[in-house]
């Protein structure tokens, strides 16, 4: 079995003009030439077209942070799959706590995303996560199950080895606070199971699990050591160079 290739990818959320989105990207270049690990940028939708051309002959890879899942229609400021394949996107986030909280995303809703994002050539990145209070309760397992269970419905075994998938305790997002290396590998093996259940052990050993809820310069190491931990989606860190080098060649 081929080991899996660690994902070190930046979700910039809503930071950075399309100015500064190239002047960040023409530095990070020469930076992450050579690392080990898949560099993924996930950008605002205006910065797309700009740091697609800035990445040119790079080993830098572009995500979307969402996408609407109809091909076109009456859905007002909605951007679809076929805008952003042409735009030349490799991945798209969906799922993301953020918008599950803020614009009200619905499991089936990812679900319907993550259909078109495959028939459109790309790639998902299928967030899920827990609040403190499912963690408190003890529901974790059955939460992040039932997520990844429903966001997966339908996609067939080839397409679930591809993609990716983002755990992101929602009480680690932002607050300082990183789950330990244990239990971030908890749920990482939890998920892994699951994808073994569903869809056979080849295709859980292929698909990639990444840990997202404050990664930074000091734990991505050991994050990614962790033997179900296929590398991870980064927020803040990951629109500061000097730390977003040390992730993405994950040394402390």
């Amino acid at each position: 079995m081929s080991k899996r290739v660690i994902m070190a990818a930046g979700n910039w959320k809503m930071n950075k003009t399309p100015k500064e989105a190239v002047e960040f990207v023409n530095e990070l270049k020469g930076l992450a030439a050579g690392a080990d690990s898949e560099v993924v940028i996930g950008v605002p939708f205006v910065c797309i077209p700009n740091v697609i051309e800035a990445v040119k002959g790079s080993n830098i890879k572009v995500a979307a942070q969402n996408v609407h899942w109809e091909a076109s229609g009456a859905y007002t400021g909605e951007v679809s799959c076929g805008m952003l394949k042409e735009s030349g996107v490799d991945y798209v986030i969906i799922g993301h706590s953020e918008r599950r909280e803020y614009f009200g995303e619905t499991n089936e809703m990812i679900n319907k995303k993550a259909r078109a994002i495959i028939d459109s050539g790309m790639i998902p990145i299928i967030c899920c996560g827990e609040t403190l209070t499912q963690r408190e309760q003890g529901v974790t397992a059955e939460h992040v199950r039932y997520q990844i269970k429903v966001a997966l419905l339908g996609l067939s075994a080839q397409e679930v080895s591809n993609l990716v998938i983002a755990y992101e305790p929602i009480w680690a997002i932002g607050t300082g606070k990183t789950a330990t290396e244990e239990q971030a590998e908890e749920v990482c093996a939890i998920i892994r199971k699951l994808i073994a259940e569903l869809y056979g052990t080849d295709v859980s050993e292929k698909t990639r699990i990444l840990y997202g809820g404050s990664v930074n310069a000091g734990n991505a190491k050991a994050l990614f050591a962790m033997p179900n931990i296929d590398g991870g989606l980064v927020g803040g860190a990951s629109l500061k160079l000097d730390a977003f080098e040390k992730i993405i060649k994950h040394y402390a």
